[in-house]
């Protein structure tokens, strides 16, 4: 989910980086890429990508390898990641900016995706230089 995705070979790509033949899983991916601070749900995502909710989470964990959702909370992760690693932006002002409303729901799931908190993550990357 770093920028740095586009150089692996597509065969090494995550499941959310190679084309998918299921336009309501690309809308649904295209919805959360956009506005990944939107508080979404499956039920959301399903009505604006055109489908019923048990077949986008069906279709969806078919093609991406996991649940609308549970993507979502990596996606949301990965970004505050490079935020953190690129702004000088507080831990709570990523957390709004990628979708949690506190800073403990983002160290909490920023936990659970990458086993260190937001802090740690900040004092363990090597900064690029922030904007």
């Amino acid at each position: 989910m770093s920028r740095r995705i586009g150089h692996r070979p597509k065969n090494h790509a995550p499941a959310w980086f190679r084309p998918t033949d299921d336009s309501v899983v690309a809308s649904a991916l295209r919805l959360m890429h956009d506005d990944p601070a939107h508080p979404w749900t499956v039920a959301s995502l399903a009505a604006k990508a055109g489908a019923s909710w048990s077949g986008l989470a069906r279709d969806f964990a078919r093609h991406i390898g996991e649940p609308p959702i549970t993507y979502l909370a990596t996606w949301r992760v990965a970004l505050a990641a490079d935020l953190l690693r690129d702004t000088d932006d507080t831990v709570g002002a990523i957390a709004h900016k990628v979708g949690y409303s506190t800073t403990f729901a983002l160290s909490v799931a920023f936990k659970r995706c990458r086993g260190i908190t937001p802090t740690q993550h900040r004092a363990a990357t090597p900064h690029r230089q922030r904007a």
